[in-house]
């Protein structure tokens, strides 16, 4: 119901006060009545607390106040990428062991750095035919500080030593089996629970990749996801990667099931027993280094 002036005397001698709204034209034009000045953009140098208007101090104050990823001022676009395993890996790749070695122990690019007791480096001699890489260190891996401890070394040695490669060269063996270096695709252990993500491999790849450039294997046997994440950037189950040969920069590369897994699943050692006579093969295939 509208009311007309006389109407609006009467009801406040009454005592009674009538809501009036603003006219839409007035409230149309409310904003246009804002200085120029407010709205126009204000330099650094120029700009003062004192000089802020105080109409606008409720806007300011609001958006102060705002948690630091909401603020507008702050978007992806503004805000520079923090430095990843891509901006390291130059330096990187110009390093030679004991220099990559000492990185890797002092490296704290990511979350996994805090937790860890030792960074799992790698072991074996600086070259050889084969080069394995598993997924990430483990509590006895992260505790004695190398790849593959316990069990899973134990399985992993039965495995090899049956196509004729080996951890360490025997000195004392009438036939010298093939060489192996060990490394991982993380070198710090994960939290126990937690699933180590894209951010993560990214900072330990460059590390990974000169030590296949040092090494020079003939052939790498990635064992796991996340050591064929790392080296294939493919995310396909490990059954649609299995059986074939891969390429790694020019070295061939052949996938299967991580030690631990083949532990808790005891019918899956035939299909990695398959996978190790493909390396086998390709290593026959390529002929003497």
């Amino acid at each position: 119901m509208s009311w007309d002036e006389r109407q609006r005397a009467m009801l406040a001698e009454m005592g009674l006060r009538v809501w009036s709204p603003v006219p839409q034209q007035e409230a149309l034009a409310e904003p246009l009545r804002t200085p120029a000045a407010a709205l126009a953009p204000v330099s650094a140098s120029s700009a003062a607390p004192s000089a802020a208007p105080t109409h606008a101090a409720p806007a300011i104050a609001a958006v102060q106040a705002l948690p630091t990823a909401l603020r507008p001022s702050e978007s992806l676009e503004s805000t520079p990428p923090a430095a990843g395993g891509a901006a390291r890996s130059p330096a990187i790749a110009r390093m030679d062991w004991a220099e990559l070695r000492s990185s890797a122990a002092a490296c704290q690019a990511c979350a996994l750095c805090g937790g860890r007791s030792n960074s799992v480096f790698g072991a074996g001699p600086v070259r050889a035919d084969c080069l394995v890489v598993g997924e990430a260190p483990g509590e006895q891996e992260d505790a004695q500080g190398e790849p593959f401890a316990g069990q899973s070394a134990q399985l992993l040695g039965n495995m090899l030593r049956a196509i004729n490669l080996s951890f360490a060269l025997d000195p004392n063996s009438p036939a010298p089996e093939r060489q192996v270096y060990l490394s991982s695709a993380l070198k710090c252990r994960p939290p126990p629970g937690s699933t180590p993500g894209a951010a993560e491999l990214e900072q330990c790849r460059p590390y990974l990749a000169r030590q296949i450039e040092l090494v020079k294997p003939r052939v790498i046997l990635a064992m796991g996801r996340l050591a064929v994440q790392t080296l294939l950037g493919s995310s396909e189950p490990l059954g649609r990667l299995r059986g074939r040969v891969h390429d790694y920069q020019g070295t061939p590369v052949i996938v299967t099931l991580a030690p631990s897994y083949l532990l808790r699943n005891l019918s899956e050692k035939a299909r990695a027993w398959e996978d190790l006579c493909l390396v086998q093969a390709t290593l026959q295939g390529l002929g003497p280094r």
